[in-house]
C-alpha cells in the first residue's frame, strides 16, 4: 500500500526536503518597489486612453473632429474617414508619449533600460507609422463595407477580421518584428547544438533558433516563439544568452518547444480569429442602437462621423475582453512550463531560470492577486516555481512506489501548477511592464512568449 504523502513532513518517504527561499528579502522588495512605482504610468495610459476613446466616441466631439479634418482633404466622405482615423491614432499615441515616457524613467532608474532618449522617440514614430498604415486601409475597408449596408456590413467584417488576424500571425515575423529589432542565427557553438539536439528529442522541427538585439533597448531577459508554418521561429534575447547559464537557456528553449508541441501560436491565431469575428459581430449590433449613434451624432454606421464610436466600442470591447484572454494566456504558459518540465527532467535549473528571469527583470514574484488577474499573461514566478516543486514531489513520490490513483497527479494543484496557473502578455514590452509584475514580452494573438 502506498503511503500518504504530507507535504509539511520532509521526513515522509519520498518527499523531497524543504526547500530554501528562492528569493530574499530584498528582491522581493526591488520588484514590489517597481511595480508600485511605474503601476500608475501603465494604469494611467490604459485609463486615459479608454477615456479619450469613450469621449470621443460617446458625444459629438469626435464627429466634429471628423467633419473638422475632412475638410481639410475636400470634405468628400473618403477624406473625412481616413483623416479622422489618422486624427485619433495621433490623438491616442500623443496621449500616451507622457505615460510611455514616465514608465520608461522608473524603469531606467532599475537599471532596465539601455536605449537613450533618441532611440525612444524613433521607436515611437515607427510605431505610428506602422499603426497608421495598417489602421489606415482597415478603415477604408470597413467603411466601404458599411456603404454597402449599414445595417449588415458586420457579416462579411466579421469574415475579414478573421482573415486578417490569421494572415497578421503568419506576417508578424517578417514585416513588424524587424522594424524594432534585428534577427541573426544563433552562432555555431555547443549551445545551439544543444538546443536543436533537444528540438530533434522533442519531436519538434525547428528551421532555427534566433537571437534578436534586445540590448540596444533593454537588459531584461526573454525568448518567445512566433509566426505560423514557415515564419515559425524561436526567438532568444541576446541579454539572455549574455547573462544566462547555457542549462538555463536549454529550459527557456524547452517552454518555447512546448508552445510549438502544442500548437499554441496556431490555436491562439484560431482563437484570435474567432474571437474578432465575434467583436465584430457585437460592434456591429451595438453600432446599430440609434441611443448611441445619436449621441455621437452620426446618422448611420455608414456616416463617416461614427467612426469615433466604432473606435469607442471596439476598444470598450477589447478591456472588457483582456482579464478573459490574460487567463487564457496564463493557462498556455503554465502547460508550456509542464512541457519544459518533462523534456529536461530539471527542476532545479527550472528553479534557477525562474529566478534568474525575476531577478534580472526585477519582476514582482509575488504581485496582488486582483492585479494578476486583470493584467498577467503568464504565472508569477513564485507560482511557477511552486508548480516546479509540486511536478518534483510528484516524480519522486512515482519513482519511490507509484501513485494510489487516488490524486492528481500534479500533487493535487492545478494541472498546470500553482492554485489556478494564472501570472504575467499581453503587454507591450519585455517583463516587468506589465502592472501585475510578470514576465511577458510584446505580443500578437499569434505571438507565445517565456
Amino acid at each position: 500500500m502506498n503511503t500518504p504523502i504530507d507535504p509539511t513532513d520532509p521526513t515522509t518517504p519520498g518527499q523531497p526536503a524543504p526547500a530554501e527561499p528562492v528569493f530574499s528579502p530584498a528582491e522581493r522588495a526591488r520588484g514590489r518597489a517597481l511595480r508600485r512605482a511605474q503601476l500608475p504610468w501603465a494604469l494611467g495610459g490604459r485609463l486615459a486612453g479608454l477615456a479619450l476613446t469613450l469621449v470621443l466616441g460617446l458625444s459629438p466631439a469626435g464627429a466634429a473632429l471628423v467633419t473638422a479634418t475632412g475638410r481639410w482633404f475636400g470634405s468628400s466622405r473618403t477624406a473625412g474617414v481616413l483623416a479622422g482615423a489618422a486624427a485619433l491614432v495621433l490623438l491616442g499615441q500623443a496621449l500616451q508619449l507622457p505615460f510611455g515616457a514616465g514608465a520608461r524613467t522608473v524603469r531606467a532608474r532599475y537599471g532596465l533600460v539601455t536605449q537613450g532618449w533618441a532611440g525612444w522617440a524613433v521607436d515611437a514614430v515607427r510605431s505610428l507609422a506602422l499603426t497608421l498604415l495598417l489602421v489606415l486601409p482597415l478603415v477604408l475597408g470597413l467603411f466601404a463595407l458599411t456603404a454597402w449596408s449599414p445595417r449588415y456590413w458586420w457579416l462579411p467584417a466579421a469574415g475579414a477580421a478573421a482573415l486578417l488576424t490569421a494572415a497578421l500571425s503568419f506576417l508578424h515575423p517578417l514585416l513588424i518584428e524587424p522594424v524594432f529589432n534585428r534577427f541573426t542565427p544563433m552562432p555555431p557553438g555547443e549551445l545551439r547544438t544543444a538546443l536543436l539536439a533537444l528540438a530533434e528529442r522533442d519531436g519538434v522541427r525547428v528551421r532555427d533558433v534566433l537571437v534578436a538585439d534586445a540590448s540596444r533597448r533593454t537588459t531584461a531577459l526573454n525568448a518567445y516563439v512566433s509566426g505560423l508554418g514557415a515564419t515559425r521561429r524561436i526567438v532568444a534575447y541576446d541579454t539572455l544568452l549574455s547573462a544566462a547559464e547555457p542549462r538555463e537557456v536549454e529550459l527557456v528553449v524547452a517552454h518555447e518547444l512546448g508552445h510549438v508541441k502544442h500548437r499554441d501560436v496556431a490555436v491562439g491565431t484560431a482563437l484570435g480569429a474567432v474571437g474578432a469575428a465575434g467583436a465584430v459581430a457585437v460592434l456591429g449590433l451595438l453600432a446599430d442602437w440609434h441611443p448611441l449613434l445619436s449621441a455621437a451624432g452620426a446618422a448611420d454606421a455608414a456616416d463617416p462621423r461614427a467612426l469615433p464610436l466604432l473606435a469607442a466600442l471596439a476598444a470598450l470591447i477589447g478591456a472588457l475582453s483582456g482579464p478573459a484572454q490574460c487567463a487564457v494566456s496564463r493557462r498556455i504558459e503554465a502547460r508550456a512550463d509542464r512541457h519544459a518540465l518533462e523534456l529536461t527532467g530539471d527542476a532545479e535549473q527550472f528553479v534557477a531560470m525562474q529566478r534568474r528571469l525575476a531577478v534580472v527583470n526585477v519582476s514582482d514574484v509575488d504581485p496582488p492577486r486582483v492585479l494578476e488577474l486583470l493584467f498577467a499573461t503568464h504565472p508569477s514566478a513564485t507560482r511557477r516555481i511552486a508548480a516546479a516543486r509540486a511536478w518534483q514531489a510528484e516524480r519522486a513520490r512515482t519513482a519511490g512506489g507509484g501513485t494510489d490513483g487516488g490524486e492528481d497527479a500534479r500533487g493535487g494543484e492545478d494541472a498546470r501548477g500553482g492554485r489556478d496557473a494564472d501570472g504575467g502578455g499581453g503587454t507591450d514590452g519585455p517583463a516587468g511592464d506589465d502592472p501585475g509584475g510578470a514576465a511577458p514580452m510584446r505580443t500578437t494573438p499569434g505571438t507565445s512568449v517565456v
